[in-house]
């Protein structure tokens, strides 16, 4: 049976490699959830027959455009944008815009397809999508930021809109960018509707929705450290990033009594061994937020060892949370991990962890939240503050956070209903996939071959 298993997963995953060449994070992607999925879908031929799983891997819409813009100085430049509109059989496409030059097709789609699941996850209904430029906000004026966000939404708004496809920020897009592209989507179209989620809260933006992804990372890890009788309190963090899932889930780890004593960007990262306190993480705000400096800063004002051109893996700690980008861990890095006594990694950012690295985890049988369920909270907070856009009805903080909190807790639930093999163990990758597997593909088969 795993032979036969395999050829299944070796046929499939060549017809995926063979229709998307090069795109390799959107083939890991792919894969991870493959392995999980057809042994499930082999015990339950309905959505065999109908193929649910190769039309899920398949995009209903690829939207490719050029985005021209001039600089302070009036020259001109042309980016490429994207919107990759996934699935929509629950509802309206939802996911995030990256700003980032290594944005590309593969590594949308592979967002695209991840977002799918997490939505389904959340329980809300929100469909998967994703977008974004191979622009880099980074040593851009404000002025620069706006004209290119104006271009950017003067093609998007033509494919964009709160019962069609509603996106988000994500890396190099947060409250400046997306109020230039809703001020855009407003002067164009002539209508004030909520279009866009991560908005400011005088017009139309959720409470907790810039903290919601590392909130929820770290309410992930309470209820998979709940499993084993254990509780944040007490406990040593490593966090990756520096940007806002990294921010918030430092600070929810110092309200719940952890101790975070790394921080990282893409040149390095710092290592407090006293712990980032309350004071440290508004010196970072300041630092990421509003100077968008280097967190070899945070070093030189401290005092603390900073480690240019490394990750912050080989810092013993009892949990870890990889929150900046795509495979910044690897094989070597999950090793030390789990040698230097980790047990626990709640992943804030997408698919941080090479599927090589994964699978030390799992053989570890560590506690291993993988993204599209642990990071799962920034979306869940989007799909609230749509319902409160809908409603023209703000809702107070206590009542979003713990609204935030339930939906990680019930996503926990059912990780855990579909990850369980019968002993203490969960797999939360197998329960992640299967769980917001069902929710779609019974949708997809209720409405028929579209």
């Amino acid at each position: 049976m795993a032979d036969l298993l395999n050829v299944n997963i070796n046929d499939f995953m060549a017809k995926i490699i063979a229709k998307n060449p090069g795109e390799s994070e959107f083939h890991q992607a792919v894969q991870e959830v493959a392995e999980s999925l057809l042994p499930y879908i082999e015990e339950h031929p309905k959505y065999k027959h109908a193929k649910i799983l190769e039309r899920i891997s398949e995009p209903e819409r690829i939207i490719i455009f050029r985005v021209p813009w001039v600089d302070d100085n009036g020259e001109i430049h042309i980016n490429r944008g994207y919107r990759i509109e996934m699935n929509s059989a629950i509802g309206p496409f939802k996911g995030g815009l990256r700003f980032h030059p290594t944005v590309n097709l593969g590594i949308l789609k592979f967002l695209a397809f991840e977002q799918v699941f997490k939505n389904s996850l959340t329980t809300l209904p929100m469909g998967g999508g994703k977008g974004g430029s191979d622009f880099d906000p980074k040593g851009k004026s404000d002025n620069e930021v706006m004209r290119f966000c104006q271009s950017f939404m003067t093609e998007l708004q033509r494919h964009v809109g709160p019962d069609t496809d509603v996106p988000a920020g994500d890396i190099g897009v947060g409250g400046r960018e997306i109020g230039y592209m809703f001020g855009q989507y407003k002067r164009i179209r002539n209508e004030f509707t909520g279009v866009l989620t991560g908005k400011g809260l005088e017009w139309g933006g959720s409470v907790i929705r810039p903290e919601a992804t590392g909130y929820g990372a770290v309410y992930f890890a309470e209820e998979m450290l709940k499993t084993r009788n254990e509780e944040i309190k007490g406990k040593t963090a490593v966090v990756s990033g520096s940007g806002n899932v990294s921010q918030y889930a430092t600070e929810k780890l110092i309200v719940l009594g952890a101790k975070v004593v790394t921080l990282s960007d893409s040149s390095g990262y710092v290592f407090d061994p006293d712990g980032i306190d309350r004071e440290k993480l508004d010196f970072v705000f300041e630092l990421k937020n509003i100077r968008r400096g280097r967190i070899k800063e945070y070093a030189e004002h401290y005092g603390v060892k900073y480690f240019e051109g490394q990750t912050p893996w080989n810092i013993p700690c009892d949990v870890a949370f990889p929150c900046a980008t795509q495979n910044e861990i690897n094989e070597s890095d999950a090793k030390t991990l789990c040698r230097n006594g980790c047990t626990a990694v709640s992943e804030g950012a997408n698919m941080p962890s090479t599927p090589e690295a994964v699978e030390v985890f799992i053989g570890s049988k560590i506690l291993y939240g993988p993204g599209k369920a642990a990071n799962a909270g920034g979306v869940a907070v989007s799909g609230l503050e749509m319902a409160q856009n809908s409603m023209r009805l703000p809702w107070f903080r206590e009542e979003v956070d713990q609204r935030l909190k339930q939906i990680m807790v019930n996503i926990h639930e059912t990780c855990v209903k579909y990850g369980s093999d019968g002993s203490d163990f969960v797999n939360y990758v197998k329960g992640a996939n299967i769980g917001g597997f069902i929710k779609v593909a019974d949708a997809m088969l209720a409405q028929g071959i579209v």
